[in-house]
């Protein structure tokens, strides 16, 4: 019974670490956002320019999700997760030393890289220390901290920047990440990965071709390619909306700033709440039916963004949107939790790095393309198509997975806890 309890409080205290990690990643990323007029009226930079610099963030973000998820598969998520935390840190601690915009955004690239092994680490720390079915509920609700961090991150580093100064708020916030790291690295075990042999034997050709090639088979699955472009498509709108709303509510809307400051949140309330019991209402209520419920979020999502957009009220308006992020945060949570339900242990940081690749991908495109549509028709109804659109590509694209396949998947895989 001790040894029960003990596994059971380890579980909970990596688990809260790793929580407490995706928390930090967000305010490490709405620092930069809040510090643009800041850095904008030192270094003279236009809006283009200090576009550039949270643009290039995405794309290195974006290139290190998959290679991360393979590291961590083949090494351990321990190594990515303290060494991911370790390095964005120290590149938040640089960020307020920049003395000029090529710096800037040199740092902010490296940054991203960084940070872009921590989400299929973090994942692959949940399969390594949860039992196979308790990994897609685990999981789903590690990456509800996505949301709980974008609440989180404004009421720390705003008061930050006021009290410090935009470059000494870049350095306690990076500080203080390498703190965190730190106890990470001192406070968890290391799971060995799954297959991997006993210290002091060494790691036998046959399972390193294993790997090899069950990496290789993961990237050729037609299957993962098609979860990823579902969430492709759905983070075109989860993107979008992040970057855009403001802008849209008080230009097209007509509201203030205190009104939008408000207002702001409450989606990100509803899509903590659907993404924490996602995996749960997932492997309880649609075992084997994950197309279904992949499905009817992606469909609802998009009807409900045209009610959105056509609102007539304020109210109308956010009530809307706190619906919008409701599904979308759905479709979140099945793409995140199912690798970790069909895959085998020793491939699910790759399978996340794959599924999140594409979700990163979308944050690289939606806000260029949403900002080249608003300044060139001068309305945003264009970009509402362009989400409602992406919307539609996401539920045609799901229609197509095979649940099936699925199954085949996990049976296959069964035996690899």
């Amino acid at each position: 019974m001790h040894d029960v309890n003990a596994q059971r409080q380890a579980r909970i205290w990596v688990f809260a670490l790793l929580y407490i990690g995706f928390c930090i990643s967000y305010i490490d990323r709405v620092a930069i956002s809040l510090s643009l007029v800041h850095i904008g009226k030192e270094f003279h930079l236009s809006p283009a320019a200090l576009g550039v610099v949270l643009s290039v963030f995405y794309l290195s973000y974006a290139a290190m999700q998959i290679p991360g998820g393979w590291i961590a598969d083949r090494w351990g998520s321990k190594l990515v997760v303290v060494t991911s935390i370790a390095f964005w840190s120290l590149f938040t601690l640089l960020t307020g030393l920049a003395w000029s915009l090529a710096s800037l955004i040199a740092i902010r690239l490296l940054f991203g890289l960084c940070e872009g092994g921590y989400p299929s680490a973090s994942i692959k720390g949940v399969a390594e220390i949860y039992p196979r079915v308790e990994r897609p509920k685990m999981s789903a609700m590690l990456v509800s901290s996505n949301y709980v961090g974008s609440f989180v991150a404004p009421l720390v580093v705003a008061p930050l920047i006021l009290t410090l100064g935009w470059r000494h708020a870049f350095s306690a916030i990076g500080i203080g990440g390498i703190v965190f790291a730190l106890i990470y690295l001192f406070s968890v075990k290391g799971a060995k990965p799954s297959g991997e042999p006993q210290s002091g034997q060494r790691r036998s050709p046959a399972l390193a071709a294993r790997d090899a090639a069950g990496s290789r088979a993961l990237l050729k699955m037609p299957l993962m390619w098609k979860v990823l472009t579902v969430w492709f498509g759905m983070g075109i709108v989860n993107k979008g909306l992040d970057a855009w709303m403001p802008a849209y509510l008080l230009t097209a809307r007509h509201l203030d700033l205190k009104a939008v400051g408000l207002l702001t949140p409450l989606p990100f309330v509803a899509a903590s709440i659907s993404t924490a019991m996602g995996g749960w209402v997932m492997t309880r209520f649609f075992d084997g039916k994950e197309k279904r419920l992949m499905t009817a979020c992606c469909a609802v999502t998009g009807f409900f963004l045209y009610e959105m957009y056509t609102a007539q009220t304020i109210a109308g308006v956010i009530a809307f949107q706190a619906i919008v992020y409701f599904f979308k945060s759905f479709v979140l949570a099945v793409v995140i939790a199912l690798p970790t339900k069909i895959l085998p242990q020793r491939l699910v940081g790759t399978g996340i790095g794959m599924v999140n690749f594409g979700g990163q991908i979308a944050g690289f495109v939606a806000p260029a393309v949403i900002g080249f549509l608003v300044s060139y028709y001068g309305t945003y109804d264009a970009a509402f198509g362009f989400l409602i659109a992406s919307t539609a590509v996401a539920t045609l694209v799901s229609l197509t997975i095979s649940a099936a396949k699925i199954r085949g998947v996990q049976a296959a895989n069964a035996q690899e806890a």
